[in-house]
């Protein structure tokens, strides 16, 4: 299988947003062909085209990408700074460094690491944390670091301490695979990267312990899982993906969370790819996904 890195040598991925206005497309194609870019892929999307806000994703390859980046960063500055536009330009073979915070559910961790392995995601994995062990001699047959952080009680500043400190400047952004902890906002504030989350999407209905059976109790159709990146507002923070599944009366509780548990797996792993691959783009308490 050939490799992330090798497919995605040279190729570099430019995210531009702001205000719309005419001729935004052309601008910026016309910058990477100065450059010496050929785009492989481009999509693009305006709330409204007259006012609206504008969001522009190109995937571009330039030989020798390296070394041209701080040139082709530096004429994007002054060419869109006019224009009231920002933008993001990174190179595709730096892997995002991901890592992976759970507690004892380990059907969405494993589920990351398997794909990790397979190499279906564009990430490294540097270090997974848990507020439990058992999941510990699982994430080191993957050869991937394994970090115990007890969260016990209600002051849980000392656990969030020691979590800053294995991640601050060596992660890209942090995922909670069934993380079973609430990270207050302080937390929040002081990781400066971007966390992911992943739940049942019974909320806001079901709230607290058992939803499943709540669920189940209630006779529900349908149940699924939504990601999303977190935010002082809890499971409120912007959505990424989300699915569902059917399900009917002659299941009970027990398996309508294992059909939940499948659809979980799904949804994380994929909001975890769109975002490595610099496909979504964060706009208010929404997101805009080129998928």
């Amino acid at each position: 299988m050939q490799s992330v890195i090798d497919t995605r040598q040279d190729h570099a991925s430019l995210i531009v947003t702001g205000p719309d206005q005419i001729g935004l497309v052309s601008i910026v194609t016309t910058l990477i062909t100065r450059n010496d870019g050929n785009i492989v892929s481009l999509d693009q999307y305006t709330t409204d085209p007259e006012g609206g806000e504008f969001f522009l994703r190109v995937v571009f390859r330039r030989e020798g990408l390296t070394a041209a980046l701080p040139e082709i960063d530096a004429d994007l500055e002054s060419t869109l700074a006019p224009y009231g536009m920002q933008f993001s330009l990174g190179e595709q073979s730096r892997l995002k460094r991901m890592a992976v915070l759970v507690s004892k559910s380990d059907h969405c961790l494993v589920d990351l690491l398997w794909r990790h392995k397979r190499g279906e995601l564009p990430v490294s994995i540097p270090l997974v944390i848990s507020n439990h062990t058992s999941v510990a001699e699982e994430v080191r047959s993957f050869g991937i670091p394994f970090f115990h952080v007890p969260a016990q009680g209600s002051d849980k500043s000392a656990a969030e301490a020691k979590l800053l400190e294995l991640l601050t400047g060596n992660v890209d952004f942090v995922v909670l695979a069934r993380y079973m902890q609430i990270l207050s906002e302080s937390f929040l504030g002081a990781i400066e990267v971007p966390v992911i989350n992943i739940h049942h999407s019974f909320l806001p209905a079901f709230i607290g312990a058992g939803p499943y059976r709540k669920a189940k109790e209630r006779g529900v159709k349908l149940v699924g899982a939504t990601s999303h990146y977190v935010t002082k507002d809890l499971d409120e923070g912007p959505i990424i993906e989300q699915n569902v599944t059917r399900v009917d009366h002659t299941m009970t509780a027990e398996d309508m969370q294992a059909r939940g548990a499948y659809v979980e797996r799904e949804v994380l792993s994929t909001a975890v790819r769109l975002h490595a691959d610099d496909r979504v783009i964060r706009h208010g308490n929404q997101t805009v996904v080129f998928a």
